[in-house]
């Protein structure tokens, strides 16, 4: 499964972004997919994750009330929807899927990644 990562941009401070992630393939045997960010100089840490047998969403503490998490069965897309962006939401920012149900934030429970969308908040 190969992961299409797209919508990355430069925002001003409170400004929106919509970031797309299309699987190459059906999702249908992807438990998750969700999105990870890395900043400059700093690690990879999850943002949020959909389980695609139930669209439950799962946020890092902060994404919680500005980011949301989609999914488009129809469009085989996995969205995620960023407002009142930061200037420390600056990172590149990579999709992720699991192919197992026992997943969550850890960069290691996840099979397959896509290539970083770069998203900068700059005035």
């Amino acid at each position: 499964v190969q992961l299409q990562a797209s919508g990355g941009g430069l925002v001003q401070p409170g400004g929106s972004l919509r970031l797309s992630c299309t699987p190459s393939s059906d999702s249908l045997h992807l438990y998750g997919i969700g999105w990870f960010r890395q900043a400059p100089g700093k690690g990879r840490e999850w943002v949020s994750v959909i389980d695609t047998t139930d669209d439950s969403t799962y946020y890092e503490d902060f994404a919680k009330g500005r980011f949301t998490i989609s999914r488009d069965t129809a469009e085989n897309t996995v969205y995620l929807q960023m407002n009142s962006l930061k200037p420390e939401d600056t990172a590149l920012y990579y999709c992720a899927a699991a192919s197992h149900p026992n997943y969550m934030s850890l960069a290691e429970e996840y099979d397959y990644w896509g290539q970083g969308t770069l998203v900068t908040v700059s005035s």
